[in-house]
């Protein structure tokens, strides 16, 4: 299964070692990835693989919210299929 990782943040360094470093704990393949910085707020959006991810969806999302608080990091996680559907035409 394939899914859409969004990170927003005020920027500070380390973001997306800390992001990546959470998705390869869990065994998640980073497939595409985007970042931009918008004067001082960051904002990454990465499609993931998640084939051999051993966590079920619903827990993997509970812990990369966790997680991103901790740091102040807003991170997001949404099965591909439902981000294209919400957003055809």
């Amino acid at each position: 299964m394939k899914a859409i990782v969004s990170v927003f943040a005020k920027d500070c360094k380390g973001i997306t070692a800390y992001v990546t470093t959470l998705l390869a704990k869990n065994e998640i393949n980073i497939l595409d990835i985007s970042q931009t910085l918008m004067q001082e707020y960051f904002a990454m959006i990465m499609l993931v693989d998640l084939t051999d991810c051993p966590l079920p969806f619903d827990q993997l999302a509970r812990q990369l919210k966790e997680k991103g608080a901790e740091r102040t990091l807003d991170i997001h996680i949404q099965r591909q299929d439902i981000f294209e559907a919400m957003h055809r035409i």
